[in-house]
């Protein structure tokens, strides 16, 4: 295929993957379950962090996760007692233990507390037509307190060489608007033409085969590599075509 003919393959495959069926199955259920922009955004953030493994593992735990907290992520977050942490304990999505979680808490606290918010710090931080930065600087602020180093290992650093696939998954749901009903788009202060694709096995495996990726391992050169050629498609919307990626290749075998 010629680019015009993969523009037009991969546009076709959006239109097909980009609508309110895709979120029965998908992780970006929990967030949809709130209306308040901080229950959205903290509901989402957590449900990402779990987002690999089984898909309907992780729409169970991820559903758990916010039975333990009320079903009010923002207001746990801000109001629990110590006491309230400890029923964090006996969670667990396959190396994410409870003590992770409770350090979760304890951080998006911090954030919102010290950093104004989720949306703030990821949007004050933004260098270059990416946010590979933006990444970078708020693990480090959402590990200035007091914290595990097990807990680390849950928030990927674009600067190590990451693809950063789970984090950069929520920031296209918190940043994309597209009126389809999947993306939440509730942040204005990030334009959706620097978002970066949500790099995996699936979307990976994808790309190569239509020649838009060369690199083999999925790392942060091969997003680099993905993300330009994305934005040669669509300099405005380049990460809609998660879509149509990841639905080539967990619902069609492509």
């Amino acid at each position: 295929m010629n680019k015009t003919e993969l523009k037009s393959f991969l546009d076709e495959k959006v239109i097909l993957y980009n609508n309110q069926d895709f979120i029965e199955s998908d992780p970006v259920q929990i967030p949809h379950l709130f209306t308040q922009k901080e229950d959205i955004e903290i509901a989402g953030f957590l449900s990402a962090t779990i987002s690999w493994g089984n898909r309907k593992m992780i729409v169970k735990n991820a559903h758990k996760m916010m039975d333990l907290m009320g079903n009010a992520p923002y207001d746990f977050v801000m109001s629990h007692r110590e006491i309230d942490l400890e029923r964090l304990e006996t969670f667990v999505h396959r190396t994410f233990n409870g003590q992770d979680f409770i350090g979760f808490i304890k951080g998006l606290q911090h954030i919102y507390q010290n950093h104004i918010g989720l949306e703030t710090i990821f949007s004050q931080n933004i260098e270059g037509n990416d946010l590979q930065n933006s990444i970078h600087q708020f693990k480090q602020h959402f590990f200035e307190i007091p914290h595990l180093s097990r807990t680390q290992k849950h928030i990927s650093d674009p600067m190590n060489g990451s693809a950063a696939k789970r984090i950069n998954m929520y920031l296209r749901w918190m940043c994309r608007q597209d009126n389809k009903g999947v993306d939440l788009g509730i942040w204005k202060s990030i334009p959706p033409s620097i978002l970066s694709c949500p790099l995996d096995v699936h979307s990976g495996n994808v790309a190569r085969k239509l020649g838009l990726l060369t690199r083999k391992q999925n790392d942060g050169k091969a997003l680099a590599e993905l993300d330009l050629n994305l934005r040669e498609l669509d300099p405005i919307d380049p990460v809609k075509y998660d879509f149509a990626l990841f639905g080539l290749g967990v619902f069609e075998g492509f």
